[in-house]
């Protein structure tokens, strides 16, 4: 039997497992990355193990969300970053240099290399190749130690892209169609390759936006083939030293298949308030828009951003909307610049906006209240704009440039009034790194004084998993509960160095008085017990959707299903998740019910199911744990910190 792309990687990398789909396996890391809005805590977490220099082969820390300063807070945790990188071997892309997962598929990717990165959208890298999967930062973190990466070896999901795509149809229209097919749930522990003759008309650029918005489906990760394309990119960014083929055996088996038909594409969008809610521009077409907003890791490349200027060219925008454009990385910018296209960008009316996330996770931007803004990239959750009642539709930057035109969602295919404008890869990028700093030499390391300001904290630990947990249902939630619901984004991100006051905001969009509820719970003794429906935790990496509640005595989380990332957190910070065995049981509970989960040291063990007592309506109910070995041990230990301590140490 063959084996695919990800058999090839993990099986070059296992440490430990059996490379069966299902079974737990851990595997080796080759490089890490993160963001200043997760990055501070990984390395907070990492200092507490007391290695003084990182044991991966290439790490980089990066400044792409919190590069607005409002108060002292965001210029404090990038003076800490610095000097942690510099301390402890990363290199360190200064702010205003880009988004990671542009830079990092620009300068750094490797294919068939492991990337970890505390972003849920690092699978971005897999269209250079790479097996790249967005983890919490604790994750990171032990990476950085030497530890292995333990996953569910993948059930792989082949799509099978066939044909070329036709004028106005991009690799954005590619992955809003695999959505349609998979949806935002259901598909943990999956990863999606890629394959079909269609793949070698995608160059890595339009790949990489496919594998980035892989992540709303919810599975590990996605990945191309490293081709004749990939070797061209690699070229192109004087990089071709590290090109090495990779493709799946003939005869590789796979889970499922979806075939893609690239000619029968038309343009499409996600609808409020999901990813998934897939509709065609056509029937779209006539929405009056407030805003558009072009940019963001998933559609900021050079030639999406060239297109859009080839489209405003001559034009000056709607004078109803406002439009916003942020290139992806510093790279991008210096390349629209010296071909006059930036010019073009802002004579059309464009705000031009930092090379950072900002639009995309609420960070400036909010469109009006009851506004709809058409964006690029590729997250819609209700509220995540910054805006409550906005509506957000997402594009791809073809049509998003020609929305902005015509002040409507327009479909350019029904009318002869537009010119399709492709734009081919550069032979060669402009290669400047010079706002990147490399790692310190060892001597010098020695010397290096890492820097706090007093918003940065120290890592909370959680208490060893108890035998009983006894409480109250806190909160109740519903489905499709997504990170951004438990710990809001935007302006809240600032004080992410700070759990005590980044806990103030749990779940601040669906109840503001859970935090002190919880406390209150919390100074009684009694235990708090999260309630959710289907795909809990969905959205981002950020492990403070666990960390914020653990500090306010949360013990537990029932649910329907909870998506891959989150769970991981949660058993990471010492947090119990545990899934409804009937899921009409979610319906017998409610917020402020009694709960007793009692025995559960000897049903982790045993493998057999927890009873839940319901004790004020004096019912029982069944629960199940999808658990390895060892997260119980780490569950047993007080959280993967307390564990992993003594495996590095």
């Amino acid at each position: 039997m063959g084996e695919n792309l990800f058999d090839k990687i993990i099986k070059a990398h296992l440490v430990e497992g059996n490379p069966i789909p299902g079974e737990r396996v851990g595997i080796k890391v080759d490089q890490t990355l993160t963001q200043d809005a997760t990055g501070t805590m990984v390395y907070l977490e990492f200092e507490t193990m007391h290695i003084p220099t990182v044991r991966t082969k290439l790490s980089v820390s990066y400044i792409d969300h919190n590069t607005m300063q409002d108060g002292f807070e965001n210029a404090d945790d990038h003076r800490y970053l610095q000097s942690t990188a510099r301390k402890f071997g990363l290199y360190f892309s200064r702010p205003g240099n880009g988004i990671c997962h542009q830079v990092q598929l620009e300068r750094f990717g490797v294919p068939g290399d492991v990337l970890l990165g505390s972003d849920s959208h690092t699978p971005t890298n897999g269209g250079i190749g790479m097996m790249a999967i967005g983890v919490g930062g604790l994750d990171v973190a032990t990476s950085l130690a030497g530890a292995p990466f333990y996953l569910d070896y993948p059930k792989v999901i082949r799509v099978v892209l066939k044909g070329e795509l036709q004028p106005w149809v991009t690799a954005k229209d590619i992955i809003l169609k695999v959505l349609e097919h998979l949806s935002t749930k259901g598909n943990v522990g999956c990863a999606i390759e890629y394959s079909g003759d269609g793949v070698k008309s995608l160059d890595v650029p339009a790949r990489a936006t496919i594998t980035n918005m892989g992540a709303e489906t919810g599975v590990t990760t996605s990945i191309f083939p490293s081709d004749e394309n990939t070797l061209k990119f690699l070229k192109a960014q004087g990089r071709e030293e590290v090109f090495k083929e990779l493709k799946a055996d003939p005869d590789a088996e796979y889970y499922k298949t979806i075939e893609i038909d690239l000619k029968e594409l038309a343009p499409l969008a996600a609808c409020p308030h999901s990813p998934g809610n897939i509709e065609t521009i056509s029937k779209l077409a006539g929405l009056k828009v407030d805003q558009v907003c072009i940019g963001s890791c998933t559609n900021a490349s050079y030639q999406d951003l060239a297109m859009v200027a080839k489209i405003l060219k001559g034009k000056t925008i709607d004078p109803r909307l406002s439009l916003i454009i942020t290139p992806g990385s510093r790279q991008v910018l210096l390349m629209l610049a010296k071909s006059g296209e930036l010019a073009t960008l802002v004579a059309a009316g464009a705000r031009i906006a930092e090379c950072t996330c900002n639009f995309c996770i609420g960070a400036g931007f909010s469109p009006k209240s009851h506004g709809v803004s058409v964006r690029t990239n590729n997250r819609n959750f209700k509220g995540r704009s910054g805006t409550a009642d906005a509506d957000i539709y997402l594009v791809s930057p073809a049509i998003a440039a020609v929305t902005a035109l015509t002040g409507e969602i327009t479909d350019p295919t029904t009318s002869g009034d537009w010119e399709f404008a492709r734009v081919d890869m550069p032979e060669k990028f402009l290669i400047d790194d010079s706002m990147i700093i490399p790692p310190a030499s060892l001597e010098e390391r020695e010397k290096i004084e890492i820097q706090r300001g007093p918003n940065i904290g120290e890592p909370p630990i959680s208490e060893p998993l108890k035998d009983t947990i006894k409480g109250e249902v806190i909160i109740k939630v519903g489905d499709k509960i997504t990170t951004d619901h438990i710990m809001p984004a935007g302006r809240r991100l600032k004080y992410r160095s700070n759990i005590p006051k980044y806990a103030e905001f749990v779940f601040e969009p669906v109840d503001e008085t859970c935090p002190q509820c919880c406390l209150e719970h919390k100074e009684k003794g009694e235990d708090g017990i999260i309630v959710g429906g289907l795909s809990y935790g969905q959205g981002s990496s950020r492990e403070h959707a666990a960390i914020c509640p653990m500090y306010l005595g949360i013990k537990a989380v029932l649910a329907k299903s909870i998506e891959r990332i989150h769970a991981d957190n949660l058993v990471n910070f010492g947090i119990l998740p545990l899934y409804f065995e009937n899921e009409s049981d979610y319906d017998t509970l409610e917020k402020g019910d009694k709960l007793t989960i009692a025995g559960i040291h000897e049903a982790l063990k045993s493998n057999t199911d927890v009873k839940l007592q319901i004790t004020n309506k004096q019912k029982e109910l069944p629960l199940k744990f999808k658990l390895s070995e060892r997260q119980k041990e780490i569950l047993f230990s007080g959280g993967k910190l307390n564990y992993i301590k003594k495996q590095v140490s």
